[in-house]
Order: C-alpha cells, then sequence, then structure tokens
C-alpha cells in the first residue's frame, strides 16, 4: 500500500512539474510577492483586471449580503431541508468562509486552479467550519487522489498530531529545538488519508497518521479544463503572452523617457571640462575652452513611437480575455431593461461553462461536507444531497442564467 502511494505522490508531482513555470509567470506579472518581481513590473493593466474578476465572481457566485444556496427537501416544506439550510447559511457567515474565499477566487482567475481547505473546528467555535485556502503550488493532483506538501515546526507537527512519536534520528532536535522545520505531506486517495514527513526513505517510515474521511477536506475547482489535463486554465494564462509584452512595452517607454528627459550629452575632451564633474542642473554654469563646443546634446534616434507596438490594443486585448471590459459596464452608464437582459445574457453565455464547473466542482462539494459535518454533531439530521433533498443554487448568476434560459434566446 506504501509503495503504491509513493508512486502516486511521484507521479502527481510529476504531472505537475510542467505547469510551476507557466504560475510562477503569472503570479509575477498580476501579484509580485517579491522585491524583484516589483521592480521588473510596468505595466499593472493585468492586476487591476485580476482584482476586477476575482470581486465580480465574489459577487456573482457567493456574495455574502444574499442567499445564494438553498435546501429543497421532497417537498417543498420539508422542515429538514429548511432547518438544515438554516444552520448550514449561519456556519458560513459565522466561519472565515468569506474572506477566505475571495484568496481562492483570485488563485482560480490567475493559475485556473483553485483549493479551499474546510476542515471541522473545535467543538465551542463560533462556526462548525474553518477555511483555509491552499496555494496551488503546495497541491498536486491525480484522478481521486490529492496531495497537500506543507512546512510545519515540529512543535505544530506534534500538535496536530499528538499520537505521533518521533523517530530516533529526529527526538533530539525536535527537544532541542521545536521550531525546527519539518517538511510534511498530507494525502488523501479515496477516503483514506495519511500523513507523512518528507524525509527520505521509506514513507512507512515515516507516517505521522492515518484516517478516513467521509466528504473530501480538499475542495479544488477549475476555471477551464483542456482535455486530458488534470489541472485548469485560466483567463491570465490565456492573456499571458499579451501581458510580457504590455509590460516589456512599458518598460521600454520608460526607459525612452528618461533619455527624453535627461538626454544624452558630448564634449570636446579639451582638458577644460571635467566630466566627473559636470551636474545638469538648472542655472548650471559648465566652463568650457575658447573656440571649443563645449557640452552639446546629442540627438539619440530614440523616437519611439508607441503606436508601433499597439500598446493600447494589447492592454484592450488584456482587459477582454480577464472580461474588464464586461463585467464593469452596467455601473458605467444608464441602460434600458433590454439592454441590461442583452448584456446579462451576453455575460451568462461567456461565464456559462465556467459556472456549471463551479457548481459541480466548488458548491456541491461545498455543501456535501458542510452537511455532514453537521450532521456528525448532531446539529441537523443526516441529508444526503440528491437522495434526501436537492441543492438549489439562487446566487447572481445563477438568477441570470434563469432569466436567459427564460427569454429562450430571444436577445
Amino acid at each position: 500500500m506504501q509503495q503504491n502511494l509513493q508512486q502516486l505522490y511521484t507521479s502527481a508531482l510529476n504531472a505537475r512539474s510542467v505547469w510551476l513555470n507557466r504560475w510562477n509567470d503569472a503570479r509575477k506579472y498580476t501579484i509580485p510577492s517579491t522585491d524583484e518581481d516589483m521592480a521588473t513590473l510596468f505595466d499593472s493593466t493585468a492586476s487591476d483586471a485580476v482584482d476586477n474578476l476575482a470581486a465580480s465572481i465574489y459577487t456573482l457566485l457567493t456574495p455574502p449580503e444574499s442567499l445564494w444556496i438553498d435546501l429543497v427537501g421532497e417537498s417543498e416544506k420539508s422542515p429538514d431541508a429548511e432547518y438544515a439550510t438554516a444552520v448550514l447559511r449561519a456556519n458560513l457567515n459565522d466561519s472565515n468562509f468569506y474572506t477566505t474565499i475571495h484568496q481562492c477566487y483570485l488563485d482560480l482567475v490567475i493559475y485556473g486552479t483553485a483549493c479551499l481547505f474546510m476542515a471541522q473546528s473545535p467543538l465551542g467555535a463560533s462556526s462548525a467550519f474553518t477555511f483555509s485556502a491552499i496555494p496551488i503550488s503546495d497541491i498536486a493532483i491525480l484522478p481521486n487522489a490529492t496531495f497537500h506538501t506543507t512546512s510545519m515546526s515540529a512543535r505544530d507537527v506534534v500538535s496536530k498530531y499528538p499520537e505521533w512519536t518521533p523517530p530516533a534520528n529526529l527526538r533530539d532536535t525536535i527537544a532541542k529545538n521545536p521550531e525546527t522545520r519539518l517538511k510534511l505531506v498530507q494525502s488523501l486517495v479515496g477516503t483514506e488519508f495519511t500523513a507523512w514527513l518528507d524525509a527520505g526513505g521509506d514513507i512507512e517510515n515515516n507516517i505521522v497518521s492515518r484516517g478516513t474521511f467521509e466528504t473530501n477536506p480538499y475542495i479544488i475547482f477549475r476555471w477551464s479544463v483542456a482535455s486530458g489535463e488534470l489541472y485548469g486554465r485560466s483567463p491570465v494564462l490565456r492573456a499571458l503572452p499579451d501581458i510580457k509584452t504590455a509590460n516589456k512595452v512599458v518598460e521600454l517607454v520608460l526607459k525612452n523617457a528618461t533619455i527624453a528627459v535627461s538626454g544624452i550629452w558630448q564634449a570636446d575632451d579639451d582638458g577644460v571640462i571635467n566630466l566627473g564633474n559636470i551636474n545638469l542642473t538648472p542655472g548650471a554654469i559648465i566652463p568650457k575652452a575658447v573656440g571649443s563646443s563645449g557640452l552639446t546634446p546629442l540627438s539619440s534616434g530614440a523616437n519611439f513611437d508607441v503606436s508601433q507596438l499597439v500598446l493600447k490594443d494589447l492592454r484592450e486585448r488584456i482587459r477582454h480575455a480577464l472580461l474588464a471590459d464586461r463585467l464593469g459596464l452596467l455601473s458605467e452608464k444608464e441602460m434600458t431593461a433590454t439592454e441590461i437582459l442583452a448584456r446579462n445574457a451576453d455575460m451568462m453565455r461567456i461565464l456559462g461553462a465556467t459556472y456549471g464547473r463551479l457548481l459541480h466542482e466548488f458548491i456541491r462539494p461545498l455543501c456535501d461536507r458542510g452537511l455532514q459535518i453537521l450532521s456528525s454533531r448532531g446539529l441537523i439530521p443526516e441529508i444526503k444531497l440528491n437522495s434526501d433533498a436537492e441543492l438549489k443554487y439562487i446566487a447572481p448568476i445563477a438568477q441570470i442564467a434563469t432569466i436567459e434560459s427564460a427569454l429562450g434566446g430571444q436577445l
């Protein structure tokens, strides 16, 4: 079993490896996290569009100010379904869901794949749920298998897995320095959970914990998926060539601007002018030899025509790929009801496939996991979606889809 787990883990890492450079580029040009990345980012078009799209998805899919899920029992007045809906909503509202899910939407828009970890809170907490946004670079997936790699201090590992007995080669190190960082791998294959230290050697010798999950706490959802691929493709990945080009164009424009401001100068090397002491400031007096040309400007020939590289078109294509030119139009001008319906119908055609995927990969697993946790605590009766109740999605994007469907393509 453990040999098979090691093979699965290796296969998952190999499948993820081809995406790491793509994700790094997508992050670098949208949400730079290092000073070096900040110093090489010259155009913020993609960053602004990413923030706008993530905020729009947040409002369309899981708006905190309105109801967006409902459970319908076998009869419309089923008390169990109504009560379960109220308890589920209350626990989501009292948890950190709405602050965490926006991070996942940013990952979704930038990388194409996001991971929301839904844990069960300790008894006595204000909510039964605790959420974490897991960086996609820490996740490796295969069909029906998820591997989560993280770095934790030895103190935290012991606290999280109190039944774990550190191996002999680590006991002295942990005793001397409880803050020693350990690389921990948590895997879920089917319903079987295994956590082990990635310290080399056989997994069996490094097992920290084993167990089972009735429902998957790793909720992984994707923007769009090409045939045969495991990881999603995002609007940023699709627009990345334009994003890189626009960034380079702005860099060249800024370099040309420094030349235009400070200029390039030439001077006769006549023994009078000391080039090391020249300071080009207003009112400066620079000596020159009689009969010499002194300090004269040099024509650089750097007549940089931005229109030749179509910077404006590049930015428009970036905004178009990230839907920034379509999701914000309703607030920019007054529209008639027909225009609003037409715009909503167009939006639904754009987001329809993504909406369907998110409903299947995100909303339904979220509700399944939430209902299972609540029923295990005795807060609600045991309810299974499809068999005991139907999930009715009533978020704004679902209402737009309903209107567009009702119109039957008349617009």
